[in-house]
């Protein structure tokens, strides 16, 4: 990799992790994933956002800040948007090569130096609307933006070339390589990246869309001309456009969703299998769009990310030891955790010897305000007047999917 200039004196310092590692310890990124830092030479230098220790990033890094004329002892100013250790987690280590430059964080974030890595001198609060003039005309600008996705979170803007440095905001899972500018890509190519800013969204900020729309609004007093996240594709073309994107996404929380049914469901021997079949011919027959995921051979990641977007659930599970199947039980905590709400729904299921899922699958769903049609549950095998049931179930909920 090399350090790539987004203006003359701005530059995009990054590193692929291509790695069977889990993102925050919990979410698969097959396709990899971007740590970006940036570096602002002004008459002093400021280095906004650093890396861990992962997939031998901080070597790479040390290269490309060389490449661009830039040693670990001439940064002036280290700026922590965001604590959380993929951004952080090589701190104490540049303060070994670096002992004089001057940390600005939020108030909040300076705690979580000293509480992480133990580090008190030469860290500095700062709030939002306070400027940093390093000279040669580059001023940067922080914004606190509070629970996007940490309490601690802000932005840094660089007022004369309008880049917004949003750390965690904005991003997306998926490697870079060469190419980290939106008008480098394709349109195949974007909508894989639009795939991957929704199920990092699901995944990682979907619980605090409440306060991405707060930092949105409080945003749009900046002239924004480039977007620069932390994880993702440098949005220089058209920057409005991955910050629509999120204000899309926040608004799944409460609705509108997509008029789409995304479709869970697990099975032990195949009756309950047989029964969404129903469903499905149910749910097809009236031509609304659905999605569809088996636990626990897929991974909640993917689940999370269609779930999110869309305004219809299916949930088919069978009984479990007089409880839900486990899997399914995991998938709506997830859900309850990451606040998919307001959805139309409908949960069906077999059963051996006795039922049973239905208390606990009321107790899970009880936060998240759905609307559900009256569920299906059956002993066995499905008989034709299960069936015939189930597929007005399927279209009953797609007609109120369509209907919005």
């Amino acid at each position: 990799m090399k350090a790539i200039p987004i203006t003359n004196d701005i530059f995009m310092l990054h590193a692929d992790m291509v790695t069977t590692d889990l993102f925050e310890g919990i979410w698969p990124i097959p396709e990899g994933v971007s740590l970006n830092s940036y570096l602002v030479k002004g008459d002093r230098i400021a280095l906004v956002d650093l890396v861990r220790d992962w997939c031998d990033a901080p070597a790479r890094f040390g290269e490309e800040l060389a490449q661009a004329g830039v040693a670990f002892p001439d940064i002036d100013y280290l700026v922590l948007n965001h604590m959380e250790p993929d951004h952080t987690g090589w701190l104490g280590q540049f303060r070994e090569l670096n002992p004089r430059a001057e940390i600005l964080a939020t108030a909040k974030a300076v705690e979580l130096i000293r509480n992480f890595y133990g580090i008190t001198d030469g860290v500095r609060a700062v709030k939002s609307g306070e400027l940093l003039d390093l000279g040669g005309g580059k001023v940067l600008r922080f914004e606190e933006t509070p629970n996007v996705h940490w309490p601690e979170t802000m932005m840094s803007f660089e007022t004369g070339s309008g880049v917004l440095f949003s750390c965690d905001a904005f991003g997306s899972y998926g490697k870079l390589g060469e190419r980290v500018f939106d008008d480098e890509y394709s349109a195949d190519e974007h909508a894989f990246f639009e795939r991957e800013s929704l199920r990092y969204y699901a995944n990682i900020v979907a619980s605090f869309s409440l306060f991405v729309k707060r930092a949105v609004q409080k945003l749009e007093a900046l002239d924004i001309k480039v977007v620069a996240p932390s994880h993702g594709i440098v949005w220089r073309k058209d920057p409005r456009a991955i910050i629509d994107r999120y204000v899309k996404y926040a608004a799944y929380m409460d609705g509108p969703q997509e008029k789409e049914i995304c479709v869970v469901w697990g099975s032990m021997y195949g009756n309950t299998e047989r029964g969404l079949a129903a469903v499905l011919d149910g749910i097809d027959s009236e031509k609304v769009p659905h999605s569809i995921h088996r636990v626990p051979n897929e991974d909640a990641s993917y689940v999370l990310a269609d779930a999110y977007r869309s305004s219809g659930i299916v949930l088919a599970m069978p009984t479990y030891e007089y409880r839900m199947f486990p899997p399914m039980a995991y998938i709506l905590d997830l859900f309850e955790r990451k606040h998919v709400w307001n959805r139309k729904a409908f949960r069906l299921g077999s059963f051996g010897w006795v039922g049973g899922a239905k208390k606990e699958y009321e107790e899970k769903i009880a936060p998240l305000k759905w609307d559900c049609l009256e569920p299906a549950e059956w002993p066995g095998a499905p008989g034709d007047g299960t069936l015939s049931l189930l597929f007005e179930r399927g279209r009953e909920l797609a007609r109120r999917v369509r209907k919005g």
